[in-house]
């Protein structure tokens, strides 16, 4: 067997392996290999032989420095397969194809990416590109469940423009987007291993997750709503399915790309109000492991919702640049049920985890944690992930970063960066709380960043 190459020299060294498939995207993976080796990491290319009909084998050679790899019989007496996937501390494979998908979920060796997967004990991250259609096909539904199931990590396309005039899910993420999610799979120097869950750590369990923000009508036109994009909710989705979990999504007003991506077997519930939202939250979780609140409940409601659209005052509507007109009617306003307050007070299921989400802003009273802690104390949930949130935080396609507290209001654990990072570290720590024989008490995540997923 031929010898697997020498790591490189210095700490920040890691081996991966970047394998590229046959997809228009592949035109990005030259970007992703070069900050890859910004960040100090040695990198094989393994192609396919469809990949290198969109990006020529010249140009990931040049970038990657190595020459690329592609079939199985390109040198038999080095049995290469074995020797690349003893070599790789991470396998990042992107743009992962519908066929990729299909041959790696059958078990497939018959190119030198597939048997190298197949061979290697590194994490695998796959970050699928392809047509919305092929997506959302039941196939590669199914085709991603499984592999998910198996333990291999798969980041979900986003939506965007796609080849030619069309638009929609299934649009290859950014390199920078996908190289942060893979070098989160690798352990970080002085972590302790032992915080990052077990592959299937949450088999046989059900998560009820709640998502998105409520809209409370105050006529058939308008309501009262937030900023949630429900982002948060669908990565906590998919990282407790991706361990295994039986998972029951209650989602209000979450964009359809968001549901469309989430792994094949999420029970999604549509609600729109808060009353719904308690309701479905309640009936979903009868018989339920864990319940994650993390949608943005509005607080209050209009006491009466008019039956046609309200109309601007009499003088407004003959005089629009008129200022100092008739003010309009008031809104009376009535609280809302606090879903996760009435769960701990009464708990659709003795012994149930809750967790939930206080998205705080400072002011003159105190800090983000300071209204985190007493919230914590107040509800008396298991678990309350606490984050700043703004008009440019928080909410949407932007970071995350959230400080965990006890029902006592101290500090359990800390996760930041992507919001699919956050719901790694987040879920990790609910499996470590759900595992009965891994004894009592919170466990620190790695460091301060996600724990890996499984």
């Amino acid at each position: 067997m031929a010898a697997a190459p020498e790591r490189p020299s210095g700490p920040a060294g890691s081996r991966v392996v970047v394998g590229v498939s046959g997809s228009i995207a592949a035109y990005k993976a030259p970007f992703i290999i070069r900050l890859l080796r910004e960040a100090g990491h040695e990198v094989k290319v393994v192609a396919t032989q469809a990949a290198l009909r969109f990006i020529g084998a010249p140009a990931l050679a040049a970038v990657s420095g190595r020459p690329i790899s592609t079939g199985v019989f390109d040198d038999p007496a080095a049995v290469e397969h074995v020797a690349v996937a003893e070599w790789a501390e991470l396998v990042l494979i992107a743009p992962a194809s519908a066929d990729l998908l299909a041959r790696l979920r059958a078990g497939r060796a018959d190119d030198l990416l597939t048997a190298t997967v197949l061979a290697t004990r590194a994490p695998v991250l796959l970050a699928p590109a392809m047509h919305t259609q092929m997506w959302l096909n039941p196939a590669t539904r199914d085709n991603v469940a499984v592999l998910r199931s198996r333990g291999l990590s798969i980041i979900d396309p986003e939506a965007g423009r796609l080849t030619g005039a069309d638009s929609g899910v299934g649009r290859l993420p950014e390199p920078e987007r996908i190289v942060e999610r893979a070098l989160a799979l690798l352990a970080p120097a002085g972590a302790d291993s032992a915080a990052a869950p077990p592959r299937q750590a949450l088999r046989g369990r059900h998560l009820v997750i709640s998502a998105g923000g409520t809209r409370e009508p105050i006529d058939p036109v308008r309501f009262l709503g937030n900023r949630s994009s429900g982002r948060q909710g669908c990565a906590l989705a998919a990282a407790a399915a991706g361990l295994g979990a039986r998972v029951t999504l209650v989602q209000a007003h979450v964009d359809q790309s968001l549901l469309d991506a989430l792994p094949a077997g999420v029970e999604i519930l549509a609600v729109s109000t808060a009353v719904e939202m308690e309701a479905a939250v309640r009936r979903a979780s009868g018989r339920a492991d864990a319940v994650i609140m993390a949608a943005a409940v509005a607080d209050y409601r209009p006491a009466h919702v008019a039956g046609a659209k309200i109309k601007k005052p009499a003088r407004a509507q003959a005089d629009p640049g008129a200022v100092g007109g008739p003010a309009p009617a008031p809104i009376e306003l009535v609280e809302n049920p606090d879903i996760l307050a009435g769960l701990v007070a009464r708990p659709p299921r003795a012994g149930q985890l809750l967790m939930g989400f206080a998205a705080e802003t400072g002011d003159d009273q105190g800090g983000v944690l300071d209204h985190g802690a007493a919230k914590a104390r107040r509800k008396g949930a298991d678990l309350l992930a606490v984050n700043a949130v703004g008009e440019h935080l928080g909410f949407g396609d932007v970071p995350n970063s959230v400080i965990v507290l006890d029902r006592h209001g101290q500090e359990v654990a800390r996760a930041q960066g992507s919001k699919e990072q956050v719901a790694h570290a987040l879920i990790g720590l609910l499996a470590q709380r759900l595992d009965a024989a891994g004894g009592p008490g919170p466990r620190p995540l790695a460091g301060k960043g996600p724990a890996p997923e499984g």
